[in-house]
């Protein structure tokens, strides 16, 4: 690349990294010392970021749990079956999360299909934190399958035979050669997930509600505030902003320590 062709690349490049920075150093900014003490004294903000935590957290446990074997048939199927599956995980990627959260509701509404099998029980599941943690699932989780898929894709599979042929069983040498190998890709692939749910705000708000103390996470908090203290509102901002990157931060730190990690 000659100078005169470079220069225009780098001026490109430099204003797509500005439109990232940008706004984030404009909140930064905002809220003055004062204004950031006491908006991290408001007991809304403790509420808010325990509940994003503790939902997410759990949105997350299950998305490992059901995501990776659903990634580990993924990356061994080639049919139209896994085809049609792995384009259903880009939907709530694509959709917007409003429509995720009415999907959610009107499934599990008391008129929805899954809701009226639960009604007899006595299960309620629109409006409580288990609809907080199911919007998460459903909208981050294919962060973590499609990164899982690649990363088990790229574990070499003469590698799994050699297990094979030293008398390993399929499962043995899933969790001894293929997992310790895709490990990197799995816990990057977390971390986005993560992060996600952290900022999951439209299904959230539709399937859950913004209820006090129960389904009102940090984004919905945001929101509540915007009302009526701007400052709050900024201040609240930036502890999801900087919740966000602690979780990117600290998983990709964790991947890249990892045997075969980027360094």
């Amino acid at each position: 690349m000659t100078p005169f062709t470079r220069a225009p690349v780098v001026l490109l490049a430099a204003s797509m990294v500005a439109l990232y920075l940008l706004p984030l150093l404009a909140l930064a900014t905002e809220a003055g010392a004062p204004d950031l003490a006491a908006g991290l004294a408001d007991p809304i903000l403790a509420e808010a970021l325990a509940t994003s935590l503790r939902t997410s957290a759990a949105a997350m446990v299950l998305a490992v749990a059901l995501g990776l074997p659903l990634a580990a048939l993924l990356a061994h199927r080639r049919g139209p079956l896994a085809r049609a599956v792995a384009a259903l995980l880009d939907l709530p990627i694509a959709l917007p999360p409003a429509v995720v959260g009415l999907a959610l509701l009107l499934a599990f509404g008391p008129d929805g299909i899954v809701g009226r099998l639960l009604a007899p029980l006595g299960v309620a599941v629109p409006f409580t934190q288990g609809a907080v943690v199911l919007a998460q699932l459903v909208v981050a989780s294919p962060f973590f399958v499609k990164a899982a898929v690649r990363a088990l894709e790229s574990v070499p599979a003469d590698l799994v035979d050699v297990a094979r042929t030293l008398g390993a069983s399929k499962p043995a040498a899933f969790f001894r050669v293929v997992l310790p190998l895709a490990a990197p890709g799995l816990v990057t692939g977390l971390s986005l997930a993560w992060a996600r749910a952290l900022g999951e705000f439209g299904a959230t708000l539709v399937f859950a509600g913004n209820l006090p103390g129960r389904t009102r996470t940090l984004p919905l908090a945001v929101l509540t505030a915007l009302d009526g203290d701007t400052t709050l509102a900024v201040v609240l901002s930036l502890v999801a902003a900087v919740s966000a990157v602690a979780v990117l931060g600290i998983f990709r730190a964790a991947a890249a320590r990892l045997p075969g990690g980027a360094p």
